[in-house]
């Protein structure tokens, strides 16, 4: 228990030693910002990775809405040849408030199904809809826009659960924190997230580099492990895109 909380604490102090400014996309994160991107953008997200791959497609019919679609593939034998299985999730995203300098601001999220964080070790999910859950994802601006904060608590619902076929309540969290050392182009992000209550996942932690080369594009190496097991994502690449606004519903901008 004493290793496992100063592992904990070791993680938390070195993401809170790596802040600065930049709002920090979803990529191959869990945690995400208030933002909602422009009307009639649409978002690709490609991920691979050593314990799941993903492919997540959003789409901002209105405005301030976005509607997600993500399906995720697990890998937790290393053998990219077999399956150890999926899940899949779908939700919504409304941005409430924006600051004026629109730096930070105040969203609310929330579907149905799992992502590969909140899965607790069992990869042979067969009905990842049997959850529901909301969050509130804000971003604090501080220190002169040098530093962006992405804030994410929530909770979730899970119908049938486990052997008893019960009904689990978990209280989830992440927080994500966002380093432009060098550039504009270039940050360095942390994150930590998990969840408490019946359907408890265990902590985990992502770091690495984000390079944006333009408006359109976002690459993204990470490694992530859980705090005290060896059930994390680790390596990870993945590549954000975003399209020209094609799609307009409820009136032009």
């Amino acid at each position: 228990m004493k290793s496992h909380c100063t592992k904990t604490a070791t993680v938390i102090l070195f993401l809170s030693g790596v802040l600065t400014w930049g709002t920090a996309h979803g990529q191959q994160f869990n945690s995400d910002n208030y933002l909602s991107k422009p009307h009639g953008v649409a978002t690709i997200i490609l991920t691979y990775g050593q314990r799941d791959a993903m492919f997540m497609n959003t789409f901002s019919l209105f405005r301030g809405w976005e509607f997600t679609a993500a399906a995720y593939i697990y890998n937790n034998d290393s053998d990219p040849k077999t399956s150890d299985g999926y899940s899949t999730s779908l939700y919504f995203k409304w941005m409430l408030y924006e600051n004026e300098a629109k730096t930070g601001g105040v969203a609310v999220k929330g579907g149905t199904g799992l992502k590969p964080g909140y899965v607790d070790g069992d990869y042979l999910v067969k009905d990842a809809f049997k959850t529901y859950w909301m969050n509130a994802p804000l971003t604090l601006a501080l220190f002169d826009n040098k530093l962006s904060w992405d804030i994410m608590p929530g909770a979730s619902v899970t119908l049938n659960y486990g052997s008893e076929s019960t009904t689990a309540w978990a209280f989830t969290y992440s927080t994500r924190l966002a380093w432009y050392a060098f550039s504009p182009e270039l940050s360095f992000v942390g994150e930590i997230f998990g969840s408490e209550g019946k359907a408890r996942a265990i902590p985990e932690y992502k770091i690495g580099p984000r390079w944006e080369p333009s408006q359109y594009a976002v690459f993204a190496v990470t490694y992530g492990e859980e705090i005290g097991d060896t059930h994390g994502a680790r390596w990870q690449i993945g590549i954000m895109l975003f399209t020209p606004p094609f799609a307009r519903l409820g009136g032009g901008d």
